[in-house]
């Protein structure tokens, strides 16, 4: 198939107090999200001076992209739109048009299927080339990459990294909880989502030799009475400490960049808990603009230019399609507070 253009769509975030009000509107249109929580959301914000690492780190990864592609002789020009914050999507197509783009491939920053992490992505493409009109580019997304050697190559590096950081003579009886958004129930039971993160953090902890470990869940945002995916890693990191273990990597394994809910629902909420159980907290990072990383997303758009039937994956999932099911990932009957504030 042939491709013009090479598009990476991402969450967005905001840059500074003025625009976080405005980012959160984005993200929570049509959505019930309680006052409190909000309140929660614009104070971490205020943490962090009003800027998540989302776009720099995005910056980076296009910037290492654009090195790897020119590397290979994949001459095609790098876009970049978000859902949420600028560069808005809209804007990116629109420019995209001007430039002549008729077809484009686009990375999501999502390795797992689910309706936020998917199915939105979707969407928002179709809602941006509607808003742009006659003669918005087309754009094909790619397959996701939960199981891509490299994704999890990308990962086993950076846990390993933070291996190194623990005495030697404790490294055996290391705790390691892997972490993603959580999600509600409803969601992840017309999805594969779950068991996509488990068959990621499975494979990741046997490259990287780690016997004892656990997928933990952070972020949610919905109300009290509605089910979400369990356990919290706050409360997972009190049942380990009940198991005197003396050192605890976190891996937040659901996520791409360290971004806000990364270096405040991680960095700061949970590795305060840590702390006052008496744990040794170490948080690895994310796949970000890992070298592997970057030559994962290379391959995934080599294999699409070529239509190459060769799609590398480890474990016994085998690769996600190419193009997802109209039907995949459907919205949850329960539309309240199942887009989370801050995630990518």
């Amino acid at each position: 198939m042939k491709y013009d253009a090479v598009l990476v769509m991402s969450f967005g975030g905001p840059e500074g107090m003025d625009d976080v009000m405005p980012f959160l509107e984005n993200v929570l249109r049509g959505k019930s999200v309680p006052e409190k929580r909000m309140k929660e959301v614009i104070h971490h914000y205020e943490l962090f001076g009003g800027v998540s690492p989302l776009n720099g780190q995005n910056r980076r990864l296009i910037s290492a992209l654009k090195d790897e592609l020119k590397k290979h002789k994949i001459n095609l020009p790098v876009y970049w739109g978000n859902r949420n914050w600028h560069p808005m999507l809209s804007d990116t197509l629109r420019a995209m048009k001007e430039a002549g783009v008729k077809h484009a491939i686009a990375f999501v920053t999502s390795a797992y299927g689910s309706n936020s992490g998917c199915r939105q992505y979707l969407d928002d493409i179709e809602r941006a080339r509607a808003e742009v009109g006659e003669g918005a580019p087309e754009v094909d997304k790619l397959r996701l990459f939960y199981n891509h050697p490299k994704f999890i190559e990308s990962n086993v590096a950076h846990l390993k990294e933070s291996l190194l950081r623990i005495p030697e003579d404790r490294r055996k009886s290391v705790h390691v909880a892997f972490t993603a958004h959580s999600i509600p129930s409803s969601m992840a039971e017309s999805c594969e989502y779950e068991a996509q993160l488990l068959e990621t953090s499975r494979l990741v902890a046997h490259d990287a030799g780690i016997t004892d470990w656990n997928v933990a869940f952070q972020s949610r945002s919905g109300p009290p009475s509605q089910a979400w995916l369990e356990p919290d890693i706050q409360d997972h990191l009190r049942d380990v400490a009940h198991r005197k273990i003396k050192d605890v990597i976190v891996l937040p394994i659901g996520f791409i960049s360290d971004h806000m809910e990364v270096i405040y629902d991680l960095d700061t909420e949970a590795a305060s808990v840590a702390g006052k159980a008496g744990i040794n907290f170490e948080r690895s990072l994310t796949a970000g603009a890992h070298p592997s990383f970057i030559a994962m997303i290379r391959e995934l758009i080599e294999e699409r230019l070529q239509d190459s039937e060769e799609r590398p994956c480890l474990g016994d999932r085998g690769p996600s399609p190419d193009f997802c099911h109209p039907d995949c990932c459907p919205h949850p009957l329960r539309q309240q507070a199942t887009t989370s504030t801050t995630s990518v």
